[in-house]
């Protein structure tokens, strides 16, 4: 089992959304975050006195998938997030040493 972990700009989440869907995945989990990478923020015109932006809103998406379709959800998630500007977000892959469904007690595959 693998971790996939994706920072994304917050106006691509229903397009990653449909994508993961669509990959065959039912659920993720959904953070918003702040931070900057190369972008390194921007500056605003707030009231007529301008400030600097330097940690941007981003949303950082988890969702814990099979071995057999990482690959799959990885490329669904950066075709769908991608608008080609600086900014668009990363994707880590972490392994996944156990997984356990509360309610039932299913264990690995089975509690995804």
């Amino acid at each position: 089992m693998k971790m996939i972990t994706a920072i994304i700009k917050p106006f691509k989440l229903d397009d990653v959304r449909d994508a993961i869907a669509e990959a065959g995945i039912q659920g993720m989990t959904v953070t918003e975050v702040r931070g900057f990478g190369r972008q390194k923020g921007h500056t605003e015109l707030y009231r007529g006195a301008e400030y600097v932006v330097d940690f941007l809103p981003k949303l950082k998406l988890e969702v814990a998938v099979p071995d057999d379709r990482v690959d799959a959800v990885v490329e669904a998630i950066a075709d769908s997030a991608a608008s080609g500007r600086i900014g668009d977000g990363k994707i880590f892959v972490h392994t996944l040493d156990q997984a356990i469904r509360i309610r039932t007690g299913e264990e690995g595959d089975k509690a995804l």
